[in-house]
């Protein structure tokens, strides 16, 4: 899918709101700067949160209980080592949806059911994001 903006990355961010259940598990990869955020904000907002969605580079993991369902955006950029992936609670997080920025940094096999996008650069403000769709996506992914 080409995404030749940043209204265009959250519309798809917002086209994911639609098909989300509790238990799914989002990642998201690519280089900084490529748009991971804008899509989970485009996803967050279409769940029906008002105000700001901060990146949680520093605060690790941003939960927001209120909506239905629940989601938990993870930003993993700073965890360096996989075994610190235990200390955030995650587990916790069963019946919410867990959107996972830079999902590489937990190692290859945390999230084995996970849709796996991936959003790279491809020219100016365009964008290009793969999927990696688990059987337990199938049909929900890519929305039709």
């Amino acid at each position: 899918m080409i995404l030749r903006s940043e209204e265009e990355t959250a519309a798809a961010g917002a086209a994911l709101a639609r098909v989300v259940r509790a238990g799914d598990v989002i990642t998201l990869s690519g280089p900084l700067g490529v748009g991971k955020t804008a899509l989970a904000r485009g996803l967050i907002g279409a769940l029906g949160h008002e105000g700001e969605v901060p990146s949680p580079s520093f605060a690790i993991v941003q939960p927001y209980e209120e909506l239905n369902p629940p989601v938990w955006h993870v930003d993993l950029y700073r965890i360096e080592d996989p075994s610190e992936i235990e200390e955030l609670g995650l587990d916790a997080a069963a019946d919410a949806v867990l959107l996972v920025e830079w999902p590489e940094r937990a190692g290859t096999d945390l999230w084995p059911e996970a849709l796996t996008l991936s959003l790279d650069f491809i020219a100016d403000s365009e964008r290009i994001l793969t999927a990696k769709v688990p059987p337990s996506w199938e049909g929900r992914w890519p929305p039709r």
